[in-house]
């Protein structure tokens, strides 16, 4: 309320009260036992006075207040309105990745299953590559070591051979006929 709405309440109380009194002191004249106006006119008078009093000073602020209250608890309403239609979106979104969890799973799944293949072929070729590299190696090293026996083994039989021979020209052949021999050699070795 303005000020000028305020004094015009407070007008036709004061009157009221005035009239009140004047009602008291007419009735004092009849000598008979008659209620008390004046002194209830006066605890009105008061009671009026002290609320409009309270009302001019206090009577803002406590409108200001229950106003601000009204509308801080009208914002407070909006805002949970608010808060509580995101937390529905919030939940249905939720409500949808957790329906396309199997989907996903499953996805995933597939997708590591095929990481999987690709990578056991991989391996696979990788380890038939080393197995062909390490058959050619050991056919190489077979082959090498083949070559050195089977030169060992013609050192072996040469010497045996040689040997061989030895004894048996020894046997055969005396003193004299080797000395023929070796000059013969030396002849066709010489004139040739």
């Amino acid at each position: 309320m303005s000020n000028g709405k305020q004094k015009g309440c407070i007008l036709p109380l004061a009157l009221a009260v005035i009239v009140m009194t004047a009602v008291d002191v007419f009735a004092e004249g009849g000598g008979a036992a008659a209620p008390r106006w004046a002194d209830f006119g006066w605890r009105v008078l008061n009671f009026v006075l002290f609320a409009g009093i309270l009302w001019y000073f206090a009577g803002v602020s406590a409108v200001k207040f229950f106003r601000g209250r009204r509308q801080g608890i009208r914002e407070t309403l909006d805002n949970l309105e608010e808060r509580r239609r995101k937390a529905s979106e919030g939940l249905t979104a939720v409500e949808k990745r957790i329906a396309g969890l199997n989907g996903e799973r499953e996805a995933i799944l597939a997708e590591s299953r095929a990481q999987a293949e690709v990578l056991r072929q991989g391996i696979i070729e990788e380890a038939q590559r080393q197995a062909a590299l390490i058959i050619e190696q050991a056919g190489h090293t077979v082959e090498n070591e083949g070559r050195a026996v089977l030169s060992e083994v013609r050192a072996v039989i040469a010497d045996e051979i040689v040997a061989a021979a030895q004894k048996v020209l020894a046997e055969k052949l005396d003193g004299a006929t080797h000395e023929k021999f070796i000059a013969k050699s030396l002849n066709k070795v010489v004139l040739q």
